[in-house]
């Protein structure tokens, strides 16, 4: 291997050895020598990204990846006409609905924020008596996109952490409807008229990863329920760690925790259960027959 190759393989393995969630589970020596083997005669960055690749899949946390440079480029540059958009309407008996599809990343969460608390803004003056969070379809990437375009809905608190390796602890905090961290990036969001409403979250086996950490946000709230299929299994929280060559590491760093201190490991199980595929949507009808029981949504609108 060039001095060059070896150089590049060797920080990617630093980074995964002092960052890694299960650093303390892993025997290092083995994972690097047989990233080594894997790398053979590597002359450039390049020729060890599938060594790379394979050494995270070795960690064996199911969710670390690696995004070679084009692939980090396309994550983190997404065309504003590819980005999906919250959509939301309201339901009959005055529930209000929004559904959260995946964000890349928080670089390209502007507009989806925006979308979203404008959605929100426009059912909640037609008077919303509780709400539908759809997260059947988000496969992951960006939480905190999310978590601000829900925000007015899940309320300002203390809503979960991440949990180190090392015990460190970081709460994840709505001030104003916004991640406290994004308040100067996003705005406040105008709050609602009829603060802490009755909540349904419906989640299915594709909510995964950063739409497992917001689901469980709501975990722990006052009058809320989850609907529909237990989560993906991934509620583990990334951070990306570049490379020289613009590749990207993202390392599975810490376990998710809700607001009461109870943390996941392995899929989110609704309060819940209902069977998908009988021909038409029983998540969404359970979710809304609970909400009309709550106060507030008992008399028809």
């Amino acid at each position: 291997m060039s001095p060059r190759a070896s150089a590049y393989l060797g920080s990617a393995l630093d980074v995964m050895e002092e960052h890694s969630l299960v650093t303390a589970d892993v025997d290092w020596p083995r994972v690097r020598r047989e990233a080594v083997v894997r790398a053979g005669a590597a002359r450039t960055p390049a020729d060890t990204h599938e060594a790379v690749r394979q050494a995270l899949r070795d960690l064996g946390d199911g969710h670390s990846t690696f995004f070679d440079p084009r692939e980090a480029s396309r994550a983190l540059n997404v065309p504003a006409g590819d980005l999906m958009l919250p959509e939301g309407r309201r339901l009959a008996g005055g529930i209000g609905y929004l559904t959260l599809p995946p964000v890349p990343s928080d670089r390209v969460a502007g507009p989806y924020v925006r979308s979203a608390r404008s959605t929100v803004e426009g059912i909640d003056r037609r008077g919303a008596c509780g709400w539908v969070v759809d997260l059947r379809s988000n496969k992951g990437g960006d939480m905190w996109g999310p978590l601000a375009a829900v925000g007015p809905v899940l309320g300002d608190a203390t809503v979960g952490e991440a949990v180190y390796a090392d015990g460190r602890r970081t709460p994840w905090t709505i001030e104003k409807g916004t991640p406290r961290q994004y308040l100067e990036k996003w705005g406040p969001a105008a709050p609602l008229a009829r603060p802490m409403p009755p909540v349904a979250v419906l989640t299915s086996g594709r909510t995964a990863s950063a739409a497992e950490a917001v689901a469980i946000a709501f975990r722990g709230r006052p009058d809320t329920r989850a609907f529909g299929q237990p989560t993906a299994g991934v509620p583990t929280a990334n951070a990306p760690y570049r490379l020289s060559d613009g590749a990207l590491v993202i390392l599975t760093v810490a376990r998710e925790a809700d607001r009461d201190g109870r943390l996941y490991d392995g899929p989110v199980v609704p309060d819940v259960t209902v069977p998908e595929g009988l021909g038409k949507d029983g998540a969404l009808a359970a979710a809304t027959d609970w909400l009309r029981t709550r106060e507030g949504c008992r008399s028809p609108r």
